[in-house]
């Protein structure tokens, strides 16, 4: 009878021994999890990212303002290099992006927003580029170690926003900001001052007979300005995606400022 008892209590004992290293060892793995192990890396489609920078053998440059990318979940991307759009397809798979037969507008920007764009697209174009996507930023790597780095984009809100003009392309001197309170916008459009009352309302901006200064510039200022002014004295749709405000006209005339960071 002892012997029994005996033999139970071992059997116990040796259970109970087995017990405790396998709750330690659990334990220890659910803190690690908070601490030591990798963090599930976040979704790269269905998200508009703003291109921040681009670096290249090791010399970061900021990305000209309005630059994007969104990469959908059926193999489509789209976005801008900051003057220029782009469209194509991409490829996402186990970490991995590859981005190919992008069709590009051909407008022509300042040289050094050029220089950029082709610094951009070259490498977004250099072949698979590795993801890491964690709270709220991407990294695309090239296989040479070139970085693109990009933020999830947040709608800039159209009220008391510095909406830099961006096409036409007015060296970055044309701008408006629109004033709820107020019901109006004011700005620059290339060379003169402008003011003009607009209501918004379901996606349209009705605006008004604009109020301009009289000052004449150089040729390029001039056209620009002209173009701008068409919007006014009528109503344009409005959109906004990220950092970019698109204006279009009910000519089907379009365009795109970038809010000021």
């Amino acid at each position: 009878m002892y012997r029994q008892k005996h033999k139970q209590r071992m059997t116990l004992t040796a259970v109970a021994v087995l017990v405790v290293p396998l709750a330690a060892a659990c334990g220890g793995e659910r803190a690690g999890a908070g601490s030591g192990t990798a963090r599930a890396e976040e979704p790269v489609t269905g998200v508009r990212w703003t291109i921040d920078s681009v670096t290249v053998d090791g010399t970061t440059h900021r990305a000209p303002d309005g630059a994007n990318l969104t990469l959908d979940d059926e193999g489509g991307a789209e976005g801008g290099y900051g003057c220029n759009l782009f469209k194509g397809r991409a490829v996402v798979e186990g970490g991995r992006v590859r981005l190919g037969d992008r069709e590009t507008t051909l407008r022509a920007c300042d040289e050094q927003t050029m220089d950029l764009e082709r610094t951009l697209a070259e490498t977004l174009g250099d072949g698979t580029l590795r993801t890491d996507a964690h709270d709220g930023r991407l990294t695309l790597t090239t296989a040479s170690g070139d970085t693109v780095r990009l933020t999830r984009a947040e709608d800039s809100p159209l009220y008391g926003t510095k909406w830099t003009v961006t096409t036409p392309a007015l060296d970055h001197r044309a701008h408006l900001t629109f004033d709820r309170k107020d019901g109006t916008v004011a700005g620059r459009l290339g060379c003169n001052q402008v003011n003009a009352d607009a209501t918004v309302r379901d996606g349209h901006i009705t605006l008004g007979v604009p109020s301009l200064t009289r000052i004449v510039c150089e040729d390029s200022l001039m056209d620009g300005e002209k173009a701008l002014t068409k919007l006014f004295g009528g109503t344009v749709d409005y959109r906004i995606e990220g950092r970019t405000l698109t204006l279009t006209s009910e000519n089907s005339e379009s365009v795109r400022a970038v809010a000021q960071r």
